[in-house]
């Protein structure tokens, strides 16, 4: 562990410190200090793939190009849902939701090297909506009835989008270009439509 972390620190400016950091945890694995979370272990792998002596095509992907592998892989989450429903084996979910997973996290490393933001800046936006969506549940507020809880969400969905109602603008355009990507996606996995 010493010598890791002697050799961590004489390193730390190489452009191999991402692979380093991967010695460093399975040696620490070997060793029985397993103290890297599966999400730190996703993060340090995207982060090695696109590193200068990763993957020629991780590389070179950016948040457009990797359009297509989201809406295909958020596609197959639904399969597996429909999977898990019919026979009860969430397997193929479990699998389909890393790969959905592994979308969001190349795509906040790809932000994170562009400066414009972390995984850990994402996780905390979630976060931070869910628990204000949700004063009932957070909070303590009571709400007299549903509708009135409902009619809360609106306007606390309505504040958080103000200045920034603009952005629907976007989303006829996104929606069609979601489904022309999912006909693509079919025509690339033999899916043939009904």
């Amino acid at each position: 562990m010493e010598e890791d972390l002697l050799l961590a620190i004489r390193d730390a400016g190489s452009a191999d410190m991402r692979q380093l950091r991967i010695l460093i945890f399975v040696r620490n694995v070997e060793r029985g200090f397993d103290r890297m979370t599966e999400i730190s272990r996703l993060k340090s792998i995207v982060e090695t793939l696109r590193s200068e002596n990763g993957c020629s095509w991780d590389k070179v992907q950016t948040h457009s190009s990797l359009k297509a592998a989201c809406i295909e892989e958020a596609a197959e989450v639904v399969g597996g849902i429909n999977i898990l429903e019919k026979t009860g084996d969430a397997a193929n979910l479990k699998e389909e939701l890393g790969d959905l997973l592994l979308q969001v996290m190349f795509h906040s490393v790809i932000a994170e090297e562009e400066g414009l933001f972390t995984f850990e800046d994402v996780a905390k936006t979630i976060s931070d909506k869910m628990v204000r969506r949700h004063p009932h549940v957070f909070e303590g507020v009571k709400y007299a009835s549903e509708e009135e809880l409902h009619e809360a969400w609106a306007a606390i969905k309505k504040e958080e989008n103000k200045g920034r109602e603009w952005e629907a603008d976007y989303l006829e355009g996104a929606f069609n270009e979601a489904s022309e990507l999912i006909e693509k996606a079919k025509e690339r996995k033999g899916v043939k439509s009904k």
